[in-house]
């Protein structure tokens, strides 16, 4: 085992100490949204990233998924891609959790406006303190209180490899309505690219430990198709490293 895994053993040792410690655990929304409804714990992520001297996307990066520097490389990819080029007022996020993307594009650009809908209460509040972003009310489904043709870039990281077909194809028509034409729309799914047959034989012996929903997978094609169908084209893809296999994150622009 190399220093950087014996490092990341330790951390995530720690961690999972820290967390005891703490006397938290994994808390459950009252929402189910249809698939794994598990959130990082709140209080005890934030001191245990303070223990390790981590900021909390860091911290959640190495630590709690093992995926050290996974944010920045796509945040990375994103710039590359023109996402954040300049004229982006409005950023909506469905799903942002600890912040760790939302912190990231607040410091690749400057909107006028984030909304967020986040069905983790303490999360929620966190973010809308910490960063002044607008925190919707929101039932897990839809979009509803954001107008039509009205943001600039809709994302959502790390959120449809948890959530059933349903859920995730519900979103999906929800981000090409409120974006607006010149727009773009960048989320992450398990797409076939991601199951070969040695990430399938790892997930099936490593992963999804007590949550059968999870990961779930979704056509590439059927993302495709659909948001064609909306006015959306597809932009670009690539692979971002998941747990202990990847994810693909798919950038589209509504047509004008």
């Amino acid at each position: 085992m190399g220093a950087a895994s014996s490092t990341t053993s330790v951390l995530k040792s720690g961690a999972r100490q820290l967390l005891g410690r703490f006397g938290f655990d994994i808390v459950r929304s009252t929402n189910n949204r249809g698939g794994v409804d598990d959130f990082i714990p709140f209080e005890a992520t934030l001191r245990a990233a303070q223990s390790a001297g981590l900021s909390v996307g860091d911290y959640i990066d190495e630590v709690v998924n093992g995926t050290p520097g996974a944010t920045r490389a796509t945040i990375d990819e994103l710039r590359a891609l023109g996402v954040f080029s300049a004229g982006l007022r409005t950023v909506l996020e469905i799903g942002p959790g600890s912040g760790r993307y939302l912190e990231k594009t607040l410091k690749e650009a400057s909107p006028e406006r984030y909304e967020i809908y986040e069905t983790a209460a303490p999360w929620a509040t966190y973010l809308v303190d910490t960063f002044g972003v607008v925190a919707q009310p929101t039932t897990g489904r839809s979009l509803a209180p954001t107008p039509d043709d009205s943001v600039d870039l809709v994302q959502a990281h790390k959120v449809f490899s948890g959530v059933t077909f349903l859920s995730s194809s519900r979103y999906f028509f929800e981000m090409a309505r409120v974006t607006r034409p010149g727009g773009r729309i960048v989320f992450d799914v398990m797409t076939e690219t991601c199951l070969d047959p040695a990430s399938v034989r790892a997930w099936v012996t490593k992963g999804g430990a007590g949550h059968d929903s999870y990961p779930a997978a979704m056509p590439r094609s059927t993302c495709v198709d659909l948001f064609a169908s909306l006015g959306c084209s597809l932009e670009a893809g690539f692979l971002v490293p998941m747990g202990i296999a990847s994810t693909e994150v798919l950038v589209f622009r509504k047509d004008a």
